[in-house]
């Protein structure tokens, strides 16, 4: 890593890049230790050594170099009623929102100990083309796609907040290119549903009936700590960019089964 930065003269990380499958996390909670802590640690690192002299001496080149930091909700832990802002405290509950919640510590703290220009965005779930096979929305349109019986957790009832990746992107660049440094936004689309209500939306799409869909869904054992509710107050990042969600969830939950 340190070979790029000098090779291409790197003055800005977006790190996007982490272990984020839950499950594997239960199984194999070694590896997201050391992709998303380990590896954060390593980033920030290069670029305290390429762009810094020492603790708040920049570089003169890199003056406008930044390191921002791609967060999950999951580090606020499970809310029943509210929504978690840029001031709640961190409650993670599985090794993945754990080691994330890690990684943020740790951006964090390189820019409260040596001054590195750092901002953490911290996004509800994504959705939207080419996404892994392991996540939920891929899961629902294979096992439909191919006649399976989709696997859902407990009741069905745990809700998620779903904002189209693309939207994420386009805020991300706008924190990235214009907050102050140090600052954390949450990001969110406002679209909060019940895995249930997801599957739903999904098969209505795809036009089956309801006697259809609830014969495609296989409950199964809950798995540990599983958190009920993710809920992100979002108005500061409405408030410092004019922001707010524009997309069409349907139009884009039709667009993402189209693709797939």
């Amino acid at each position: 890593v340190s070979k790029i930065f000098l090779d291409y003269q790197i003055d800005g990380v977006i790190n996007f890049a982490a272990e984020t499958h839950v499950d594997n996390s239960i199984l194999n909670p070694d590896i997201f230790i050391q992709t998303n802590i380990n590896g954060v640690f390593n980033l920030l690192n290069c670029a305290y050594n390429y762009w810094m002299n020492s603790p708040f001496k920049v570089k003169k080149e890199f003056e406008k170099a930044r390191f921002h930091q791609i967060s999950t909700d999951e580090v606020y832990g499970s809310i029943e009623k509210g929504s978690f802002n840029e001031e709640s405290k961190y409650a993670p509950n599985s090794p993945y929102s754990a080691s994330k919640a890690s990684a943020d510590m740790i951006v964090r703290s390189f820019h409260k100990t040596y001054g590195l220009n750092t901002t953490i965005s911290i996004c509800s779930n994504n959705f939207g083309q080419n996404q892994n096979k392991e996540k939920f929305i891929p899961k629902i349109i294979e096992c439909l796609k191919n006649n399976k019986l989709i696997p859902v957790y407990g009741n069905g009832k745990n809700i998620r907040d779903w904002i189209f990746v693309e939207d994420h992107c386009k805020l991300v660049e706008v924190i990235f290119n214009k907050s102050l440094p140090g600052n954390i936004y949450n990001i969110g689309g406002e679209n909060e549903l019940t895995n249930l209500k997801l599957i739903k939306s999904i098969c209505n799409i795809l036009n089956y009936k309801d006697d259809f869909i609830s014969k495609k869904i296989n409950f199964i054992e809950d798995r540990h700590g599983h958190d009920k509710r993710y809920s992100l107050n979002i108005d500061k990042v409405k408030n410092d960019f004019n922001w707010k969600p524009k997309s069409n969830f349907i139009k884009n939950l039709t667009l993402t089964i189209e693709q797939s």
